[in-house]
C-alpha cells in the first residue's frame, strides 16, 4: 500500500474555479488536510515539525500543542536517525523522496510500520523552506504479510515431516524425525516421543526419542507411569495444552514425587498429543515443555496434530513393514502372499506422501517437474482455497463461495452439469479446507468414474445448516445421477479414507453410497 500523493497548493488564475479566489482554495485544501485518513506533517529543514494533522495526532498519540515546536526525531528511533539526515539532504536539493517503507515510534513508545513519501514546501518564489511528510500505517499488512510467512513455512516443515517420515519404514528413524521437526514447529526446549512397539513374541514394551535434551536427562527417571497427567494421552483421549501445567488440577496428585521429579528439566508450558492409529490403537504420544508459560498457542496444537497424524500413518506402514518381515521368517513359502502384502505396503506410503506433500507442494517448486504434475489437481483446490482464505485473514469464509471455488474447475470442463444450492453460512478456515478438499476428491471421481464422465449425467450439490444438541452444523449432500451404473469398489479408496478421518478430527462424519443410478454422498461437520 503506497502512501498518498502530496497535496499542495496551486498558484495562479487558472487554478482557480469561475468565481473562486486564492482563500476558496487555500480553504479547500485546509479541509483535505483536516479531513485525510493519512497522517499529514510539515516540518522546516531544522527538523522541526510546523504542522500536524488530526490524523497524525490518532496514529503517533501527540496533540498539535504538544508536538508543534518538537523535533521531527521525537518520533524516529534512535537507530533510525540517519533516514532523516538523508531526507532533509535530498529535500534541500529539490528532490522529491520515492514513498518508503520505515518504522516510527508512537507517544506511548510502541513502534507502528508506515509507508512515507516526503515533498519539499516552497515560497511562492521557489525556495525551500521546509518538508511535508505523508504517513501512512501498514502494520496491518504486515501482519498478513508475517502470518503468510508463518503460513509457508509451516507448509514447508510439513513437507519435510511428510518426505522423512513417508520414504523410510524404520520406525525408530520415523520417531526420531518426527520428535525433531515437531519440537521444532513447536517452539519447545525439549521434546519426547514414548512410544509403544511389539518384539518377535507380540509382547510390548516402551521406548522414546529426544529432541532438544540429551538422553541422559530422561534415562534415570524411567518411562513416563500413567499419571493423571499422562493417562488421557496414553488412552488417546485427546490433546492436552497447558500454559502452566503446575496450575493443572492433575498435576502433582501421584506418588512418589507428586510433581516432577528432583532434577526434572522443568517443564512450565505443557503440550501432549496422542498418535493414534488407522485402527484406533494408541501408538504413543508426543510430549513437550518450555521453561517459560504461554508458550504454546492453538495454531501450535493444530500443527503438531497434524504432524502427529503424519506419524500414525508412517508408524502403521512400519508396523506392516515389520509384519511382513515376520510373516516371511515364519512362512519361507508365502512367496506369493507377501509380494502382495509389500506391494499393498508401498501403494500405501505412496498414498500417504501424497496426502501430505499435497498441501506443501507450492513450497517446493525446485522438485522435478514430473513428481509436480501428479499433485497438479490437488494443488489447484487446495491453492482456491487458501486464496479465499488469505483475502479473509484466515478467519471465517463463506461456504457459499468456497464451494462455488471448490467446483469451479469441475463446473468449467462439464459446463451446466453442475446444480449447487444451499444458504449462506459461515466456515472456521480449517473446516472450509476440508469442504475444498472433499469437493475436490468427489469431483475427481465423478470426472473419472461418475456422473462427469459422459456426456449426460449430472451432480447435485446441496447444503443446508441444521441444529443438533444446540449447535449448528453443515450438512453437504452430494447427488450424481445419469451417468455409468455405479457399483461399491472392492476396497476403501485414498479419496475415502482422507475425507472420513479429517472429518472425524473436526467432529464430523462422511458418508458415501454406491447407488445404481450415482454416487451418493451426505458430509457433516459442526459449521
Amino acid at each position: 500500500m503506497q502512501a498518498s500523493q502530496v497535496i499542495e497548493p496551486q498558484t495562479g488564475d487558472d487554478r482557480l474555479a469561475p468565481g473562486g479566489s486564492s482563500f476558496e482554495s487555500g480553504a479547500h485544501l485546509a479541509a483535505l488536510v483536516e479531513g485525510s485518513d493519512d497522517a499529514i506533517v510539515s516540518k522546516g529543514l531544522d527538523g522541526i515539525i510546523t504542522s500536524w494533522n488530526p490524523a497524525a495526532e490518532r496514529l503517533f498519540g501527540y496533540s498539535a500543542a504538544e508536538i508543534i515546536g518538537q523535533s521531527i526525531l521525537t518520533l524516529i528511533p534512535e537507530e533510525r536517525h540517519s533516514e532523516e539526515t538523508a531526507i532533509i539532504e535530498r529535500i534541500k536539493a529539490g528532490e522529491r523522496v520515492q514513498p518508503f517503507e520505515t518504522v516510527r515510534r508512537r507517544k506511548d513508545g510502541s513502534l507502528v510500520d508506515l509507508s512515507i513519501t516526503v515533498s519539499p514546501v516552497r515560497r511562492p518564489d521557489g525556495t525551500i523552506i521546509g518538508a511535508s511528510k505523508i504517513a501512512r500505517d501498514i502494520s496491518e499488512r504486515k501482519a498478513i504479510d508475517a502470518q503468510l510467512a508463518r503460513q509457508a513455512e509451516r507448509l514447508r516443515q510439513l513437507n519435510r515431516a511428510a518426505q522423512l517420515v513417508s520414504q523410510d519404514l524404520d520406525l525408530e528413524r520415523i520417531v526420531q524425525a518426527v520428535t525433531d521437526i515437531a519440537t521444532e514447529l513447536s517452539g519447545a526446549r525439549y521434546g519426547a516421543f514414548f512410544y509403544n512397539v511389539l518384539d518377535d513374541t507380540g509382547e510390548s514394551y516402551q521406548l522414546f526419542s529426544l529432541s532438544g535434551a540429551p538422553r541422559e536427562a530422561f534415562e534415570r527417571f524411567g518411562t513416563p507411569r500413567n499419571t493423571a497427567v499422562f493417562d488421557p494421552t496414553f488412552r488417546g483421549e485427546g490433546t492436552i495444552r497447558s500454559d502452566d501445567i503446575r496450575l493443572d488440577p492433575r498435576y502433582g496428585r501421584s506418588e512418589p514425587h507428586h510433581g516432577m521429579p528432583k532434577g526434572h528439566l522443568p517443564v512450565v508450558s505443557y503440550l501432549a498429543v496422542p498418535v493414534v492409529s488407522r485402527s484406533g490403537a494408541v501408538l504413543g504420544g508426543l510430549f513437550f515443555g518450555h521453561d517459560e508459560p504461554g508458550m504454546f498457542s492453538a495454531e501450535v496444537e493444530e500443527l503438531v496434530e497434524a504432524v502427529a497424524a503424519q506419524a500414525a500413518v508412517a508408524m502403521d506402514n512400519a508396523h506392516l513393514h515389520e509384519a511382513a518381515r515376520v510373516e516371511i521368517a515364519a512362512r519361507a513359502r508365502a512367496e506369493d502372499h507377501l509380494q502382495l502384502t509389500l506391494a499393498e505396503m508401498r501403494h500405501r506410503v505412496k498414498n500417504t506422501l501424497a496426502m501430505v506433500q499435497a498441501i506443501a507442494a507450492q513450497t517446493f517448486r525446485e522438485a522435478p517437474p514430473a513428481e509436480r504434475e501428479s499433485f497438479e489437481a490437488r494443488v489447484r483446490a487446495l491453492s482456491e482455497a487458501h486464496d479465499l482464505l488469505t483475502e479473509r485473514h484466515w478467519g471465517n469464509v463463506s461456504a457459499g463461495e468456497m464451494i462455488e471455488r471448490a467446483l469451479h474447475a469441475f463446473d468449467k470442463m462439464k459446463p451446466g452439469r453442475i446444480a449447487a444450492s444451499g444458504p449462506d453460512a459461515e466456515l472456521p478456515a480449517s473446516r472450509a479446507l476440508l469442504v475444498a478438499m472433499a469437493l475436490h476428491e468427489l469431483g475427481t471421481n465423478a470426472v473419472k468414474y461418475g456422473a462427469l464422465s459422459g456426456d449426460a449425467g449430472t451432480v447435485d450439490v446441496r447444503w443446508d445448516i441444521v441444529n443438533h444438541d444446540n449447535r449448528d452444523r453443515l450438512r453437504l449432500h452430494w447427488q450424481e445421477q445419469g451417468g455409468p451404473p455405479v457399483a461399491a469398489p472392492l476396497r476403501t479408496g485414498f479419496g475415502t479414507r482422507m475425507l472420513e478421518r479429517a472429518l472425524r478430527g473436526q467432529g464430523g462424519s462422511a458418508e458415501v453410497e454406491f447407488r445404481p443410478e450415482g454416487v451418493c454422498c451426505t458430509l457433516d461437520f459442526p459449521a
